[in-house]
């Protein structure tokens, strides 16, 4: 776990690190025109990663939740499966949705959002 963590605050580092260096150059490249550094855009693309991905996360923890509960409850009870297993599709379906409304943020985010077109109109492109 622990080098987990350290691996991944320094590939944290050298993304931040690296981020900068690399917007230089295509500020060069492109002119005055595009604004270098962390923009709207990329926080929103950020925002909607992160979104769908703790989103992805909750699901899972409830969905393994949910079938070790139901497993535990057969295992105790052979006589009521079906009654469990209809009870856990049933708030599995119900848990997947959070995972569906976190999608569909993400879309209105990344493909619908009125912010971004004045962004794009205030820096020029």
């Amino acid at each position: 776990m622990r080098k987990w963590l350290l691996f991944l605050i320094m590939a944290f580092a050298a993304l931040a690190i690296a981020h900068p260096a690399l917007a230089q150059e295509v500020a060069k490249v492109a002119g005055d025109k595009i604004q270098t550094g962390f923009g709207i855009y990329s926080a929103i693309i950020l925002a909607a990663g992160i979104g769908v991905g703790l989103g992805a996360l909750g699901c899972g923890i409830g969905i393994g939740q949910a079938t070790a509960g139901a497993c535990e409850g057969i295992a105790r009870n052979p006589e009521l499966a079906g009654k469990l297993t209809v009870t856990m599709i049933l708030g599995i379906a119900l848990v997947e949705t959070q995972v569906i409304y976190a999608l569909v943020i993400a879309l209105i985010l990344l493909y619908a959002n009125p912010v971004v077109p004045k962004f794009l109109q205030f820096i020029g492109g």
